[in-house]
């Protein structure tokens, strides 16, 4: 049997009642889910900071950058998953970091098994699609990233 449809790795972040798409190549690491306090007078988006190969990367809660509240993992299912940048400030903020709320899960995906569905986007979401008959959020990522700029001094 010859195949020539292409396949995209991905993977599958779950969120608080939702989960995230992402290509694997934006995903430069995941991690155990630590991080420091982010203090006082910070972002509601801003659940603390990662120490990662020398930088400090501030930790996003994507369900309260989108609107919605700041959830912390329990249970040590939660992860911190360390993003390539994409937008015009790579320079500036190279990578990011998102914290979840389990395990993230690889899924090898083909055109015909994503559908974009007509979903209500928040802040953070760039569109809302259908997976094999599972809904998920593909995120904006320049919308992080500016979020990320604005904790830079």
């Amino acid at each position: 049997m010859n195949d020539n449809s292409q396949t995209l790795s991905c993977v599958m972040i779950p969120m608080s009642g939702r989960q995230l798409l992402l290509p694997n190549v934006s995903i430069a690491e995941v991690v155990d889910y630590a991080s420091t306090d982010a203090g006082a007078n910070t972002p509601e988006w801003l659940v603390g900071y990662l120490d990662w190969r020398g930088l400090q990367l501030p930790v996003i809660s994507y369900d309260a950058a989108n609107g919605g509240a700041l959830t912390v993992p329990g249970d040590n299912r939660g992860r911190i998953v360390v993003l390539n940048s994409i937008g015009d400030h790579h320079k500036e903020v190279p990578f990011m970091a998102l914290v979840t709320q389990g395990i993230p899960s690889q899924a090898r995906l083909t055109e015909d098994q994503v559908r974009k569905l007509d979903g209500e986007p928040g802040p953070a979401d760039l569109m809302q699609v259908e997976v094999d008959g599972e809904n998920a959020w593909i995120p904006n990522l320049e919308f992080l990233e500016s979020l990320v700029r604005q904790t830079r001094h």
